[in-house]
């Protein structure tokens, strides 16, 4: 029974590509309905947010670089961290409405209610994927680049993994517990915060407190495209982590939504 449900929830969005597709297109190409900006926005929503702290952090606060990165200004530093952050949390904060606003589908169409976690995971990653590649774009052309770039996806698809489980654990328990959409938001808010993104962890003295941050899947996915895209190194560690706990909140999210999903019908 457990690896029946495992296995089809793998093969989720290949066996049912064409209602994958279609779902994810839908959701896609809505985000820029009746916008006189459209697809234009995909590029100019990193570029804003660059600008906007970049005048924030090294005009008002006059932020200096973090140490260990060399002349590296601190806007690029923060925003290596930010834009992956981004996505996850786009696509953890929309979970909790995501098969609540799907409801009447849900409850009057028989299809494979275990494809919308992949399409509410995708969307916001594809989206950020972009706005992530125009930051790295403008990296190469300043000298960053390196081989060490291969990894990038590697990293950028366990960060998925990890999402798409948490995203498949809370839609399905929002179903019946409503107030997990206030919850998530306020716990959304707190992991920002405990994730070194606008902060560099050589800050935190305490070796102690600091190694409390290798219990946070985020620091480690953070730490990796910095090490990668800014120092040309990578962390075995940081690696070790971000592997087993994808893989683990990938199976075990996708498990427990195969197996509470007979019953969303009758709760929406």
């Amino acid at each position: 029974m457990l690896f029946t449900l495992l296995r089809e929830w793998l093969l989720t969005p290949f066996a049912n590509y064409r209602l994958f597709h279609n779902f994810a297109r839908q959701d896609f190409f809505a985000q820029f309905t009746a916008s006189v900006g459209g697809f234009l926005w995909l590029f100019l929503t990193p570029i804003i947010h660059i600008i906007i702290y970049s005048f924030v952090f090294s005009y008002v606060f006059r932020q200096r670089p973090p140490v260990g990165f060399g002349e590296t200004s601190f806007v690029v530093f923060m925003m290596v961290g930010y834009l992956p952050w981004f996505a996850f949390a786009d696509a953890i904060s929309k979970s909790t409405s995501l098969l609540i606003e799907k409801a009447p589908l849900i409850t009057k169409v028989k299809f494979p209610v275990q494809i919308l976690p992949y399409v509410g995971t995708v969307i916001p990653y594809l989206t950020h994927a972009i706005g992530f590649g125009v930051l790295l774009l403008y990296l190469a052309t300043q000298g960053y680049l390196s081989w060490l770039w291969l990894w990038l996806p590697f990293i950028f698809f366990f960060q998925f993994l990890f999402t798409l489980g948490l995203v498949s654990i809370l839609s399905a328990l929002s179903v019946f517990l409503r107030d997990l959409q206030q919850l998530v938001a306020l716990g959304i808010t707190v992991w920002f915060f405990l994730t070194p993104i606008i902060y560099p962890i050589t800050m935190i003295q305490n070796e102690a407190v600091k190694n409390l941050f290798l219990l946070n899947p985020m620091h480690s996915f953070v730490n990796l495209y910095r090490e990668i895209v800014l120092q040309e190194t990578i962390s075995p560690i940081n690696l070790a982590i971000i592997v087993p706990v994808s893989l683990l909140s990938y199976f075990f999210g996708g498990w427990l939504f195969m197996k509470i999903k007979q019953a969303f019908g009758d709760v929406l």
